[in-house]
C-alpha cells in the first residue's frame, strides 16, 4: 500500500531530490507552453473503474506513479483530452480536539486561485498540477510526491507537527473538470489547528466541524463533496 506517514513542524521543512523554485521566482508559463504530469485514462479503466471516492489506495496508486505509465504533456492539450487523467495531488488538513471532534480547513477559492472553473468555490482541498519543472528528466516515483509537496508549500505554511497519509482517489466524470484529472487524497492530521494560508486568493478559511460541513455541502466544489461524503458521510 502506498502510505506516508511523518511528522514535521514548519521549521522542519523536507528536503527534495529536485531543485524547485516558487511562483515569485518562476517566469510565468502560458498554458501552451505548460507541461503536467498524465496518466492514461485507458489505465485507470482497466485497474477498476469508479465514480467518486475510492479508499483502496493500493490498487491504484502504485500502478499509477510506475515511472513507465507516466508522462508530460503539454496542459492546452490534456485539459479537452478525456484520453488522458492529469494527476491532482488533493491534500486537506484536519485537527481533533480534546473532545474527540474532527475540524476541517476549508477556504473559499479566489479568482486568482488556478482553474477557473473553480474560483468562488468552497474547498478543503488545496493541490494542483505536476509540472515537468518539478523534475528534469524521466519520470520516477518520487517525482509526484515531490510534487506534492511543492504544491503544500506553495499554498499553506503548516505550525503544527502533523502526520500525513494517501487515504483515496477522487473520479468525477460527471463534470469537465473533472473528466480530465484524477485526484490523489492526502489526509494531514495536525496536532494542532495551525495553519497559515500563502495565497493570497485562498480567502474566508479556517478549520470547521466535520459534523457542520456535512449540515450543507452546497457551494463545495465537487471533488469536497465527494471527499466529505465519502470519508466522513457515514
Amino acid at each position: 500500500m502506498y502510505r506516508e506517514q511523518w511528522s514535521a513542524t514548519s521549521d522542519q521543512q523536507p528536503t527534495f531530490n529536485s531543485p524547485l523554485t516558487s511562483d515569485h521566482e518562476t517566469i510565468a508559463m502560458s498554458a501552451s507552453e505548460e507541461k503536467v504530469l498524465v496518466v492514461p485514462t485507458a489505465l485507470f479503466h482497466s485497474l477498476g473503474y469508479f465514480q467518486g471516492f475510492s479508499a483502496d489506495v493500493s490498487r491504484y496508486v502504485s500502478a499509477l506513479l510506475a515511472p513507465e505509465t507516466m508522462s508530460f504533456r503539454a496542459r492546452a492539450e490534456v485539459e479537452t483530452d478525456p484520453g488522458f487523467k492529469q494527476l491532482i495531488p488533493y491534500m486537506f488538513f484536519s485537527h481533533t480536539d480534546v473532545n474527540g471532534e474532527m475540524s476541517i480547513f476549508q477556504y473559499v477559492r479566489g479568482r486568482g486561485m488556478g482553474e477557473s472553473r473553480l474560483h468562488s468555490k468552497r474547498s478543503i482541498g488545496v493541490g494542483g498540477h505536476i509540472s515537468s519543472d518539478d523534475f528534469n528528466g524521466k519520470p520516477t516515483h518520487d517525482l509526484y510526491r515531490t510534487g506534492m509537496l511543492r504544491e503544500l508549500h506553495e499554498e499553506v505554511e503548516l505550525r503544527s507537527p502533523y502526520s500525513e497519509q494517501c487515504v483515496g482517489l477522487i473520479n468525477d466524470d460527471e463534470t469537465e473538470v473533472g473528466k480530465v484529472h484524477l485526484g490523489v487524497v492526502h489526509h494531514f492530521r495536525l496536532e494542532c489547528p495551525d495553519l497559515v494560508s500563502r495565497e493570497t486568493d485562498l480567502i474566508e478559511s479556517g478549520f470547521v466541524p466535520v459534523r457542520k460541513l456535512l449540515t450543507d455541502l452546497t457551494g463545495f466544489e465537487t471533488w469536497s463533496a465527494i471527499c466529505l461524503t465519502a470519508m466522513f458521510g457515514r
